[in-house]
């Protein structure tokens, strides 16, 4: 039965291979999940799952796949006004769990809508009807070690619908970049060299002299390191970008705030680079692109940031600017080229999901440059391009 879940998780991007597949149905075969969903959950979770950031797409797969024993609100609000305040709570103490009945996930969800269709008033209590408290495997409140919650909150984390918590939301790497994670991203462009006359004290190499001193106090001093990384932060304002703005910003805030780049530079175009560059998005004063690569050497670390989607005239042809008070005597994708040619270390991220890249310019500038997108995955492998080393 469970056959269609593999299938339901593939379908939510998750890398589930079919070794681990079978590995989870030896496991179940050999009683690890008894007759518990919530162990089937954490099993399933702790065999198929390679990373916490795919955490929020298994409960997504597993919310849908498992989610015919919810409640639907706008049919049971009867129902769930009933549970909405436990008035009877059993003493637990005492219980012996292991002595409550067991039920496989058929079982239980032909027990779960045999009792919607039966009950017609609140329980609080008992063994049987969908209630509080007690020992019911329906409800909320009560100690069943395999049940169904049904309101409330869990009261000993043995309810099977935990899925729907989503309590990994954030952990993804699909996600819409914040600050601080493009901060923590850019972190990781590092390359510390000792250098300048300010001295620090280097405490491993201070003690392993003083252990060769035979205990008397050696200390070792060295020029500060230093981050030696220059960054330059090309980004597309305008147009078809308006809808990214906010998260360009984020990616420009975060990268400004950053105090350990040796340099760092920043330049607007609209849709491509031609013959100038703006300081700023609006009108801002214009830096001729032939400059920048004469000033800057080629070990700036380079990142692009558009969604490289225009009209083939744009890149390709001279004057295909579209800038009513602008003319290009190059083409873009020749400026293109010209910047792959001189920086050594240079990237393109693209806000657009990947799924639209099949547009002419876009391939066109992805033939250029590395292209990633720009979500927290797409950036860290953009930044692992950054510092591999030159061929």
């Amino acid at each position: 039965m469970f056959t269609a879940f593999f299938y339901t998780l593939k379908a939510h991007q998750l890398p589930v291979t079919l070794t681990e597949w079978l590995a989870l149905l030896e496991a179940m075969r050999q009683g690890f999940a008894g007759n518990s969903l919530v162990s089937f959950y954490y099993l399933a979770r702790s065999l198929l799952v390679k990373s916490e950031s795919f955490y929020d797409q298994y409960d997504l797969a597993f919310k849908e796949y498992f989610g015919g024993l919810e409640v639907p609100e706008a049919l049971f609000d009867e129902l769930l006004q009933w549970l909405s305040e436990e008035t009877l709570k059993r003493h637990r103490e005492g219980i012996d769990l292991s002595a409550l009945p067991t039920y496989d996930w058929q079982t239980l969800e032909k027990m779960f809508r045999e009792r919607l269709a039966e009950q017609k008033e609140r329980h609080d209590g008992g063994h049987r009807w969908i209630g509080t408290g007690g020992t019911s495997p329906f409800g909320h409140g009560g100690v069943h070690p395999g049940g169904i919650r049904v309101g409330g909150e869990s009261g000993n984390l043995s309810a099977v619908k935990i899925a729907t918590a989503r309590q990994f939301r954030d952990y993804r790497k699909d996600l819409i970049l914040d600050t601080r994670q493009i901060k923590v991203a850019l972190k990781k462009l590092r390359q510390l060299r000792r250098t300048g006359t300010r001295l620090e004290l280097d405490i491993d190499s201070s003690i392993r002299e003083t252990c060769k001193n035979a205990g008397e106090i050696e200390l070792v001093f060295h020029p500060e390191r230093k981050n030696d990384i220059k960054l330059l932060l090309l980004m597309d304002a305008g147009g078809s970008m308006l809808p990214y703005a906010r998260l360009v910003n984020r990616l420009f805030s975060a990268a400004n705030s950053i105090n350990h780049f040796r340099d760092f530079q920043y330049y607007y175009f609209h849709n491509c680079i031609y013959d100038y560059l703006r300081t700023s998005m609006v009108a801002g004063e214009r830096v001729a692109t032939a400059h920048l690569l004469h000033i800057l050497d080629s070990s700036y670390k380079v990142i692009i940031v558009g969604d490289a989607s225009m009209a083939p005239y744009e890149l390709f042809m001279e004057n295909g600017i579209i800038d009513y008070y602008d003319r290009n005597e190059t083409a873009g994708i020749d400026w293109l080229e010209r910047l792959a040619a001189h920086f050594r270390h240079i990237v393109w991220l693209n806000p657009t999901p990947p799924k639209y890249w099949q547009h002419p310019t876009v391939s066109a500038i992805g033939r250029v440059f590395p292209m990633f997108h720009l979500s927290l995955a797409g950036l860290e492998a953009a930044i692992q391009e950054l510092i591999r080393p030159a061929h």
